[in-house]
């Protein structure tokens, strides 16, 4: 992730882009490689799942600080090497979790920079399941998963001037769950993680 920070940096750099006036609108569309795991109160599994997510996005201006973002996308999530056990005889197996969601973050965006071409986002988000399932017996976990996911998104990214009204996006995007991952969980409760290096286009209306 800081070499990915690095980058957008780098990036930033003698960028001449306007600032967004007021009451004007962005809309895009990004496509970004997603590294999800779980967590709990005391630790982070440290087996991460490579997937991805596909988002519109869409800005609206306050001022040229201040905007209103919000999304829609397919995410990517669940971990890799966690395990499941048979209740028939106690045995566990070694498996990877693949649940992927419609999410929709809303998030406060703050533009800096001599031109306001940087951005800082943050705000709720909230992801429908789509599907669930483990991959060593290919087994549906839908009816053991809650059908949402509430957390906290966080993102800084920068946008590249290309052509009139059109902007390459280059960005760095986290959430982090508050509710817990299963129905019935007796133990620690269990939220999702997902960090994310997301490139794509904005259009201004």
């Amino acid at each position: 992730m800081k070499k990915l920070l690095t980058l957008l940096l780098v990036a930033g750099f003698g960028i001449t882009v306007s600032a967004q006036e007021k009451n004007s609108l962005e809309l895009g569309l990004h496509a970004g490689f997603n590294l999800a795991t779980v967590s709990t109160s005391s630790q982070t599994n440290s087996d991460y799942r490579n997937g991805f997510n596909l988002t519109a996005v869409g800005d609206y201006f306050f001022s040229d600080r201040w905007s209103i973002k919000a999304k829609i996308g397919y995410d990517q999530k669940g971990w890799d090497n966690g395990y499941i056990t048979n209740l028939d005889n106690g045995q566990s197996f070694i498996t990877n979790y693949r649940i992927n969601y419609l999410t929709v973050p809303v998030m406060a965006n703050w533009h800096f920079g001599k031109k306001r071409n940087w951005y800082l986002n943050f705000g709720p988000y909230f992801g429908v399941l789509l599907n669930a399932n483990e991959t060593k017996f290919n087994t549906d976990l839908k009816n053991f998963i809650h059908n949402r996911d509430i957390g906290i998104d966080l993102g800084i990214g920068v946008k590249l001037p290309v052509a009139n009204k059109v902007k390459v996006l280059l960005e760095l995007d986290g959430q982090s769950g508050l509710t817990d991952l299963f129905k019935q969980n007796q133990g620690y409760q269990v939220r999702t993680n997902r960090s994310s290096f997301n490139a794509g286009l904005l259009f201004d209306l």
